[in-house]
Order: C-alpha cells, then sequence, then structure tokens
C-alpha cells in the first residue's frame, strides 16, 4: 500500500535513553524503533556501556537503529542540535511546561521537523525515570494515558507507544498491506449456478418438504449467499464440496432459471417391472 505521505520529507526524532541500566532493555527499545521507523538513537551514560552483547542480542538485527547508535557523557551534549525536545515522564514535576499525549506530540514534531528543526524524545533510567534537572532542559512534557494506579511502564514499552503515534501520523495511517483476494468478486452467473447446484443436490436429497414450501425455502437459501460476497475462487471450492457430497468426479451442469416448484415425480421411487406371464 502507497503510504500517505513522504517520510524523507519528514525528519523522525531523535531517541535518547538516559543512563539506562540494563543492556537488555536498550535492545528492545531499538527493536521497537525499528518497528515503526525512527532511525536514530543517542545514549547517555549507559551503565553497561555499549556496544553490548545482551543489548545487540535483543535488539534482533534491526540494522536501521544500529547503526546509528552514538553513546554521550551527559544529556547537554547529546540535546545540543536539537531545537524541540520532550521528556517523558508518568508523574507530575509541578513544572511550567506544556503537558502533551503522544499524538500531540507527533504533531508537534512533525511541524517542527517540516521547518527543519532537529526533535528529540528523552526517556530515563527503569527505576526512577528522568530527574528534574533533566525534565527542566525540555520543551514539554510527554505522558501517556495510563491507569494511575499503575503507572510504570517499561523502557521499550514507552517507546513503542511514541514511535507507533509518530508513524500513525507520518504515514496517515496507511497500512503495509492490504487483504488479499485470490480473485474477484463472484459475478451473478457463478453465484447462481451454485445456488442451483445446491437447490438441485437437496432436490435429490428430498430436502425440500412439503414440496409446496420449495419456492419460499429456496428463496431463504439464495438470501444467504447472497449476503456473503463470496469471490469465484470460493464459488468454485463451494461447488466442489457440493460435488464431493454428491459422489460426483465433475460438477453437473444444470439448466439456469428461477426458482421453480420440481415435477411431482422427482423424488418417487420407480415403479416395478412388469411380470413376464409364467408358461403352465
Amino acid at each position: 500500500m502507497t503510504e500517505k505521505s513522504d517520510l524523507s520529507l519528514l525528519p523522525p526524532p531523535v531517541v535518547v535513553l538516559v543512563e539506562i541500566q540494563l543492556a537488555e532493555n536498550i535492545g528492545t527499545a531499538i527493536r521497537a524503533m525499528a518497528n515503526f521507523g525512527l532511525p536514530e538513537l543517542r545514549l547517555v551514560a549507559p551503565r553497561d556501556g555499549w556496544p553490548n552483547e545482551r543489548g545487540l542480542a535483543a535488539a534482533s538485527r534491526s540494522e536501521l537503529v544500529l547503526e546509528s547508535i552514538r553513546v554521550f557523557d551527559t544529556l547537554e551534549a547529546a540535546i545540543a542540535d536539537c531545537g524541540l525536545v520532550f521528556a517523558t515522564t508518568a508523574r507530575s514535576r509541578d513544572m511550567a511546561k506544556p503537558v502533551v499525549g503522544p499524538e500531540e506530540a507527533a504533531g508537534r514534531t512533525a511541524v517542527a521537523g517540516r521547518a527543519g528543526t532537529r526533535t528529540a524524545i528523552l526517556f530515563g533510567r527503569e527505576r526512577v525515570g528522568l530527574d528534574n534537572d533533566e525534565v527542566a532542559l525540555s520543551d514539554a512534557i510527554l505522558t501517556l494515558p495510563v491507569d494511575p494506579r499503575f503507572s510504570s511502564l517499561n523502557i521499550a514499552q514507552a517507546v513503542l507507544i511514541v514511535a507507533y503515534e509518530w508513524r500513525r501520523l507520518a504515514t496517515g495511517g496507511a497500512l503495509p498491506f492490504a487483504a488479499y483476494e485470490s480473485s474477484g468478486t463472484a459475478s451473478k452467473e457463478e453465484l447462481l449456478g451454485l445456488m442451483e447446484h445446491i437447490e438441485g443436490s437437496l432436490d435429490d436429497a428430498s430436502y425440500f418438504r412439503p414440496v409446496e414450501k420449495r419456492p419460499v425455502m429456496v428463496r431463504a437459501l439464495r438470501g444467504i449467499f447472497q449476503k456473503m460476497a463470496l469471490t469465484s475462487q470460493e464459488v468454485r471450492t463451494l461447488r466442489g464440496v457440493v460435488a464431493a457430497l454428491e459422489g460426483r468426479s465433475t460438477r453437473p451442469t444444470r439448466q439456469r432459471g428461477p426458482a421453480r416448484t420440481p415435477p411431482k415425480r422427482r423424488g418417487v421411487m420407480p415403479s416395478a417391472p412388469p411380470e413376464t406371464p409364467s408358461e403352465g
């Protein structure tokens, strides 16, 4: 499916992870970034250093991000070239800063990116998040509409939600592929052939009883199939199923037309042949 906007014209934000303790958490955050097209990661003083074997394993070959990683000693250095910075936090910091959700943050990031301004989103330590001095370096606070009774997310979860909202805005919500159809919608001729095939098989099984109600029962059956929006392949499959139940190797060809009451002789056992007079 064609995306609704050119991602090359909409620079994505930089993700900044501050003093992350576990390399595995860096790796899973990298994977989340790669899922939704955020290619640039900056690490501030990761405890286990970088690169790290455990972190690389958790990243699951996300080369899009791995090739861009830069490590900094301080947060100030990591965001020095950024003009718009969001600090993520799950709690109020009593600061005179705008508080936005991930959707609004994505929109503001897009506007700034189109104007040539580099943007960044900060994520803090696993246990305590960003400290107040780090939040103070940001232009706005980014928080999520979590249940206040349990507001803690792991790093990868938080990164994934923010990355998803940016991707949704950048692509106009376009999905990577459309529903697959093996064939087009069945024509009325194909559908009528299926219905008459089924009706003929049901006639042979004496399903329509009493025979006077056959037209009503046929219309009800046809109504079911008309609502199913079958494809040509599905019609062929169903006809094959009916043929198999009939014990036929091929489908019968039936005269097409409106539902009709069959001749009364249908379903009547054939009469026995006349007896030959015996000689005596």
